[in-house]
């Protein structure tokens, strides 16, 4: 019997890192499967340190988990078999199809890894186009990289593999656009230009129609249609890794009001899972910004230490800035996961799993909290239940999550069930916990919210102020689809598909 024809593909290459791949594939991820499509992500090589967790405990990049979900299905290890989580001191956590393979330095994962990582690619890629009508593709960082042309398993090279066209993006706001589009179709081979079958141009500020001469000029030089203007979305979508909130920190619109709350999150130079907190910065009233120095987080309402893929290395960094008085004298303090793990009282790395030179440290000791890490690695999707701590939690509240770590704990002032998730101090001042995610639960993010308002001598918000974070994430990639409806060239986008 004759197998089933594979599905279409579609590849989103970008001129450099961070000009909207990520989210024009999901938006298009979305549009086709409203369109009746059977649409699966990819993207066979990725690098960032905020991943999601699939149904089946494996580890993929947080953007195919969001154009997953863009494509109504589950996330799946197919959708990114290649995960490289940055380490530091140039070396990456290798997550092959879920799994962790090793930490490899780059030029041994080239010469070691990189011949196994490409199968995985293939075998990924395979299995979803047999499951799909068409697997929207996402490219990594710029096709352009001449150093890295020879070694390249994340673009052209996929594009290849997958015999597909490509959409080559630009970001016009961070300016420079004739040059990062007609530049990038120079460089490349003939083989690897005659794949890029559109140019979209992303985040163009005011009417799209100002910019006409420009599509005609980007025609006419480049010889490859321009498939439309996007314009500038702020959409509170999750970004891709820790560069959006090193890029992001422009002054507000408006500046904060005498009852904002200020929330500040420690930027750890490891930092991981930022976007645990994504829905919190949504809640009207609050201002979550990211903080280098402690002089920066003067005021704050609540100090958040986030994740980190290096805890020990970034609890030197913590001591070298000056953090352990601010955590001392801040009014409510919270970690999550690798956050957690610094502020307790010791960290035991026998394995050498953290630090090269292993051994035990002394943590920050604001948790009666020890750490041990291991060579295992715990990844799974987790509901937990509120059934402790300070008496402003909403006791009996079940909170869905997910777990990525290493490290175990023996921790006092458990306030989750089951054991081993959560730590507290005895004032209630100081919480943590090994759970992502928690902060999308409305009602924990409101009683949390309510409790800070109490402090300050504010009114309670009421249930409206605080969005459900699934149906706002829908409603985004709703929006997000509409927009590329109304600025795309349907019709020439369908033809380069190959979809009727």
């Amino acid at each position: 019997m004759a197998s089933a024809p594979l599905g279409r593909t579609l590849m989103i290459q970008g001129t450099a890192s961070h000009v909207g791949k990520s989210w024009i594939a999901a938006g298009l991820c979305r549009l086709l499967a409203q369109d009746g499509w059977r649409v699966r992500p990819f993207k066979g090589q990725n690098m960032s340190n905020n991943a999601a967790v699939t149904l089946d405990g494996g580890e993929i990049g947080r953007s195919q988990a969001l154009q997953a979900e863009a494509a109504g299905v589950p996330p799946h290890t197919d959708m990114n078999p290649v995960l490289l989580k940055p380490t530091g001191e140039m070396a990456s956590q290798v997550i092959l199809q879920g799994r962790p393979l090793g930490i490899f330095r780059a030029g041994a994962y080239y010469d070691q890894a990189r011949p196994r990582a490409w199968r995985a690619i293939g075998e990924s890629l395979g299995r979803l186009r047999a499951a799909a009508d068409i697997v929207v593709i996402e490219g990594a960082g710029s096709p352009a990289e001449l150093n890295l042309r020879d070694r390249d398993i994340a673009n052209m090279a996929v594009a290849k593999l997958a015999d597909a066209p490509v959409l080559l993006v630009a970001d016009i706001d961070r300016g420079g656009v004739f040059a990062a589009l007609l530049g990038t179709l120079d460089i490349l081979r003939p083989e690897e230009r005659a794949r890029v079958r559109g140019l979209v141009v992303n985040r163009f500020r005011g009417d799209p129609a100002l910019f006409a001469d420009g599509v005609r000029i980007l025609e006419q030089r480049g010889g490859v249609p321009v498939l439309g203007v996007v314009p500038w979305l702020d959409l509170g979508l999750p970004e891709e890794d820790g560069v959006s909130i090193q890029r992001d920190q422009a002054p507000a619109a408006s500046p904060p009001g005498p009852e904002d709350l200020r929330v500040t999150v420690i930027r750890l130079p490891r930092i991981s899972n930022f976007t645990d907190f994504a829905a919190l910065a949504a809640t009207p009233g609050l201002r979550l910004t990211y903080a280098d120095d402690p002089g920066e987080a003067e005021g704050a309402d609540l100090l958040i230490v986030p994740g980190s893929k290096n805890t020990i290395a970034d609890l030197r960094w913590l001591r070298a800035r000056g953090w352990p008085r601010a955590l001392h004298a801040a009014p409510l303090v919270w970690g999550i996961c690798g956050g957690m793990q610094l502020l307790g009282r010791q960290l035991h790395d026998p394995a050498c799993v953290e630090d090269p030179g292993g051994g035990t440290v002394d943590g920050l000791g604001l948790l009666d909290v020890v750490t041990t890490f291991h060579g295992d690695k715990r990844t799974v999707l987790t509901r937990a239940t509120i059934t402790g701590g300070p008496a402003w939690l909403p006791r009996g509240q079940d909170l869905d999550g997910y777990e990525i770590r290493s490290g175990r704990s023996d921790a006092a002032g458990q306030w989750l069930t089951p054991q081993g998730l959560s730590a507290g101090s005895p004032d209630g001042r100081v919480l943590g916990s090994y759970l992502h995610g928690l902060f999308e639960d409305r009602s924990l993010r409101a009683a949390l919210v309510n409790e800070l308002r109490r402090r300050r001598g504010l009114e309670p918000l009421g249930p409206s102020a605080f969005a459900d974070a699934v149906q706002a994430r829908q409603q985004a990639l709703d929006r997000l689809a509409a927009t590329l409806r109304a600025h795309l060239d349907l019709d020439r986008l369908y033809r380069i598909c190959g979809l009727g």
